[in-house]
């Protein structure tokens, strides 16, 4: 008998991969992608944070029973991966984090403290004093627009603002086309993480009413230190397939910058500063009937 499969640590992962025009199965024990030709290619899926599914993309009941016992995300996306159709939720599974999180998110004072965290490990440097959440999302807002234009200027590519269609891919600019195609593949590895942390990509505390609203205020952290220099670089190189130059070169700066180590212990640093300690459980409360198992896995997975 095979031991059974458990999760690994999201840390220990490999980022995203994207997958169209194929059928995911388990063949022979094997997750794997069959073309139009019946040709097999074999996809670790247990090493990997996040399987991006574009269109002409068909899954089995294996291949998602699969994913989901090992850990991993699969996220249904449209062409260049830039429209969210749908996700599985291999993680977020946490009660108390869950009721924690939206503590924080509830309380002003602790959301205003969440908030003042994640302006700092942003920009490196502690907000002004006093500044309510809104007043810090404008100063936040007028920082990225000049970010954007000092690597515009540095690569040399010509920007006026951002500003994208997400109805019709092909209306955007190619400088925008690139920063679109770098931030999905953020958010697919940010939503992975945070759901194997055990927390809810719906409930943010900047960014609120998205079902990923949680997603963009982590995505924002990490954003100008990973994939927004790399869209205008590749864009300043005006390549036929951007989009896949795009990829290419993200998943490159997710392993150089090991931000998959990262993620998880930033979540749990920002939560912290709202200085709220996490929710006991109700004394009636009944206790599990059969005991969850051990696992290597991070703490949102189920067993």
């Amino acid at each position: 008998m095979l031991p059974s499969l458990k999760p690994i640590p999201m840390k220990e992962k490999v980022s995203v991969l994207f997958v169209e025009y194929g059928r995911l199965d388990v063949i022979d024990g094997a997750f794997v992608v069959v073309d139009k030709n019946g040709v097999r290619t074999h996809i670790p899926v247990g090493s990997v944070g996040c399987l991006m599914l574009e269109p002409g993309t068909r899954v089995s009941h294996a291949a998602v029973t699969l994913a989901a016992r090992v850990g991993c995300l699969l996220v249904w996306v449209g062409e260049a991966g830039v429209r969210l159709y749908a996700s599985g939720q291999p993680g977020g599974a946490r009660a108390d984090r869950l009721l924690y999180q939206a503590k924080l998110a509830l309380d002003d004072t602790a959301r205003l403290q969440v908030v003042r965290k994640m302006y700092e490990l942003r920009f490196k440097e502690k907000p002004p004093a006093k500044r309510s959440v809104a007043q810090l999302r404008g100063i936040e807002g007028a920082r990225v627009r000049k970010m954007y234009e000092m690597l515009a200027r540095q690569y040399k590519v010509k920007w006026t603002r951002r500003n994208y269609d997400h109805t019709s891919w092909g209306s955007g600019d190619g400088p925008n086309r690139c920063l679109s195609s770098a931030t999905a593949c953020l958010y697919g590895i940010c939503e992975a993480a945070i759901l194997a942390a055990g927390y809810a990509p719906a409930v943010g505390f900047i960014h609120t009413g998205k079902p990923q609203s949680f997603v963009y205020d982590i995505a924002d952290i990490f954003k100008f230190d990973t994939v927004v220099p790399v869209a205008f670089r590749v864009a300043a190189k005006d390549p036929y397939d951007p989009e896949r130059e795009v990829r290419l070169a993200c998943r490159d700066v997710f392993r150089q910058t090991k931000i998959l180590k990262r993620i998880i212990p930033t979540i749990e640093e920002v939560l912290a500063a709202g200085g709220m300690e996490r929710p006991k459980g109700h004394q009636e409360a009944v206790s599990p009937a059969i005991p969850n198992k051990e696992q290597v896995g991070d703490v949102g997975h189920r067993g």
